[in-house]
């Protein structure tokens, strides 16, 4: 199922672009207008998911990146252990393990993750994502409906 790992270059490939085309054309926390309920807003995010632990102090670069090359191997041989018929399970983990890959580029490369991606209702933005979030998202859920799955569905 190591065949899936095209997918997640995929992801690495859009994402490391998009953040390159967003960090050329905008300065940092300027916004676009795209849509209603949609802009493009450069943002760097020092921390985790929704800016958990951006103010700590430097230490927590290494600390997520550490955590995402261990997830990303322990992706890797989950991956090489499914059988053929494990497809929507392997197309999560491709995800995920795309994702987790981009940001850790972003984490080494500018010590932050260049976020663009600006979602709101009224004045109430969701905290900016970028394209490696949101595979993580998308293989999260699919792997989560993967797993209500009986197997007799999967074969």
């Amino acid at each position: 199922m190591l065949k899936w790992l095209n997918l997640s270059a995929l992801v690495i490939i859009f994402d490391q672009l998009t953040k390159w085309l967003m960090s050329s054309w905008l300065d940092l926390y300027e916004t676009v207008a795209v849509v209603p309920y949609f802009n493009l807003t450069l943002a760097h995010n020092y921390g985790a998911a929704f800016s958990f632990l951006a103010s700590a102090g430097g230490w927590q670069r290494w600390f997520f990146t550490l955590l995402a090359v261990v997830v990303s191997l322990v992706l890797i041989i989950w991956m090489k252990r499914l059988k053929a018929n494990a497809r929507l399970e392997a197309i999560s983990l491709a995800l995920i393990l795309g994702g987790a890959i981009g940001n850790v580029i972003d984490r080494v490369m500018h010590g932050y993750v260049i976020d663009f991606l600006d979602v709101y209702v009224g004045s109430y933005h969701w905290p900016a994502f970028n394209i490696a979030d949101s595979a993580i998202c998308v293989g999260a859920v699919l792997l989560i409906f993967d797993s209500f799955r009986s197997k007799t569905e999967q074969q």
